[in-house]
């Protein structure tokens, strides 16, 4: 029997591994034909950012005085925005940060992983920034689509006041159909989703190109003392509206997030050739219609075409904002069922909706959760001005998370020399701490809201993580160790009875619960018998031929331990054909019985541990977690499960 990995023991959760990564199915292809699909999935939240962003900045709630050089300085901040923060930071240098081809903020937190000893104070640093950086993405998933379809639909109101009453329930109701379809997967409406975001992009920057001609010197903006200038000028005021001119950034973070999917050359072309000029066309046209017509401040972006072509507008941006928010809601799944590999959210139900697209996943727990939240979040805001306070802050704070483990790798795994990195990173954390502390300045206006979801998410995946960490710590110091204990064991045996049993184990060194239940109760053993463990390490996904690690113990008992990226699900099928493929050993499953423990956890003031509350709570969700069984796809006909009190 061949061992694939000389490494066979634990030692922690996220793991330094060498490993190659799978081939990625949506790798495959031209650039330029993912190009076109990443223009349907990357940049529907940045994409759909003109419909409220300016007119935000220009609220009368700043209190700025409408002025040609006002107009200059916004405009000069918004193409400067672009400029720093999404092409150079996101698209230039934090994309090359990728875990074995993936992006997005909890594969950057096991890459920077990789740079500390397991358990020490940098490692939990780490662990802290990325868990708290992924819990504001979830605030940016339930505000986004109530922000994004709320201002479309409010384009209803340029036709005429008398619709302004239907806004709120029109956009519920595409809210929750949106919601209703993710079940049945988004193979199907996926396919129109590159062609729509197109006509899109298409549109928006014939309708900039329109108004630029009217009054080409906005290009003036260009030039960045006139946002240097604006800031100067109206100090307080101006800072407020700083945060404002963040909304033209919301989404940046996906064009790192999808990277996986599409590849970092495909984006960036998209960014470059098609979304950054368009945007920009839009935004400046936007700002030459201001200098003509300062009452359009009104609702700049559908009273850039005569109304004749509103109704159309409102359609084509409802579908983008649909699009926009499919992607975000899309990006709660993936990053949910990467928290879950990676152990810091419960295991819970997750469907695959897509037999060739491995990324398409549906969590039914997290789609209603999400809906709920996002309905309150319409019904209690009304207005996407008044969703724009509370949008900022969940973005700038994952963006400042990203800075700070991009640092980490740019240092310690590139090697790049320290006062580059320091000359870098410094310049990044300016203008994201000049935007965050914009923002932190609306926190009673709405801002309070991702910063307590954040905070009770991050409360939450702790919570589990730890308590996680002391369970597995309970049992390597109250274990048998398994080697030993065979030995032993194979020197009087017990009676052998035919078939086979598989026993999962959370450690390959110490002998599973179940195992010792069952020689307990029983009095037998299977004429084979595998420990099988199944580990999640810290890359995407791992070659098949490099999945499954074998010893023998002879006596017919065998360790396995199979290995699975944080983007991949484990299947008992799938290990038990690789283990016969990698092995030769055969398996009949209807003569195999799969023994897992089912543990009832209690809190006991009398150990050690995590506050009494928390361990309550830690109790509480692994009680109600996703069933072993389920989560490993093991037949029911097949499964044991034997039952154990541990406290904590």
């Amino acid at each position: 029997m061949s061992v694939s990995n000389p490494e066979f023991s634990d030692s922690s959760l996220l793991r330094p591994v060498d490993i190659s990564r799978e081939n990625n199915p949506h790798k495959n292809g031209a650039s330029i034909s993912l190009m076109f699909a990443a223009i349907g999935i990357v940049f529907g939240d940045i994409g759909t950012s003109p419909l409220y962003a300016l007119k935000e900045c220009f609220s009368a709630e700043h209190g700025i005085p409408f002025s040609p050089d006002a107009v200059y300085g916004v405009i000069s901040m918004v193409f400067w925005a672009f400029a720093v923060v999404v092409s150079l930071k996101y698209v230039l240098f934090v994309m090359r940060a990728n875990n074995h081809g993936e992006g997005g903020i909890l594969a950057l937190m096991a890459l920077a992983l990789r740079t500390a000893p397991s358990g020490s104070k940098r490692a939990s640093m780490i662990i802290m920034a990325g868990v708290f950086g992924a819990c504001m993405f979830y605030g940016d998933a339930i505000i986004t689509p109530a922000i994004s379809v709320l201002s479309a639909v409010e384009g209803l109101e340029v036709i005429s006041s008398d619709l302004t009453r239907f806004v709120l329930p029109i956009t519920i109701f595409i809210l929750a159909a949106l919601f209703f379809i993710q079940k049945t997967g988004t193979d199907v409406v996926g396919k129109l989703f590159g062609p729509i975001m197109m006509i899109w992009f298409i549109t928006i920057g014939l309708m900039g190109i329109h108004q630029v001609i009217q009054n080409p010197a906005i290009f003036a903006a260009i030039n960045p003392i006139y946002a240097v200038g604006f800031l100067i000028e109206h100090s307080l005021q101006g800072f407020i509206v700083l945060g404002a001119v963040f909304l033209v950034l919301t989404g940046a973070e996906a064009l790192y997030a999808d990277m996986g999917h599409f590849g970092a050359k495909p984006i960036r072309m998209g960014w470059f050739f098609i979304v950054m000029p368009c945007l920009l066309l839009n935004y400046f046209g936007q700002g030459a219609m201001f200098l003509n017509n300062p009452e359009t401040i009104s609702n700049p972006f559908f009273l850039m075409v005569p109304e004749t072509f509103v109704l159309p507008l409102v359609i084509l941006a409802t579908l983008a904002t649909v699009i926009a928010s499919q992607a975000v809601i899309s990006g709660a799944f993936s990053m949910t069922s990467q928290a879950i590999l990676l152990g810091f959210v419960p295991r819970m139900k997750v469907r695959h909706t897509s037999d060739r697209e491995i990324g398409q996943i549906y969590m039914p727990l997290v789609n209603w959760t999400l809906l709920v939240l996002v309905i309150v979040v319409v019904l209690a805001f009304k207005k996407s001005e008044n969703l724009a306070a509370a949008y900022g802050i969940a973005v700038t704070t994952t963006m400042i998370v990203t800075t700070f483990l991009a640092a980490i790798v740019m240092r310690i795994v590139w090697q790049w020399n320290a006062w580059l990195v320091t000359l870098v990173i410094s310049a990044f954390l300016i203008v994201d701490l000049a935007f965050l502390t914009a923002n932190l300045l609306k926190i009673l206006e709405g801002g309070w809201f991702p910063l307590l979801l954040g905070a009770i998410c991050f409360m939450v995946l702790m919570t589990w993580y730890q308590g996680r960490k002391i369970l597995r710590h309970n049992a390597v110091n109250n274990g048998i160790e398994l080697k030993s204990f065979i030995d032993v064991l194979m020197q009087h045996p017990p009676h052998r009875v035919e078939g086979t049993a598989v026993f999962l184990t959370a450690h390959v060194d110490y002998l599973p619960v179940s195992f010792l239940h069952n020689l307990k109760h029983n009095h037998v053993l299977h004429e084979r018998v595998f420990f099988l463990k199944v580990s999640i390490w810290d890359v995407p996904y791992v070659k098949d031929e490099e999945r499954i690690t074998l010893r023998d113990l002879g006596n017919g008992i065998y360790v396995v331990r199979a290995v699975y990226g944080f983007n991949e699900t484990p299947d008992m099928g799938h290990i038990i054909e690789l283990i016969e493929k990698s092995s030769g050993l055969k398996f009949d499953l209807m003569d195999t019985s799969f023994f897992l423990s089912r543990d009832t956890i209690v809190s006991s003031s009398d150990i050690p541990g995590m506050a009494i509350w928390r361990e309550r709570l830690f109790c509480w969700m692994y009680q109600n977690a996703g069933r072993q069984s389920d989560f490993f796809k093991i037949p029911a006909n097949r499964l044991v499960e034997l039952g154990a009190k541990v406290e904590i």
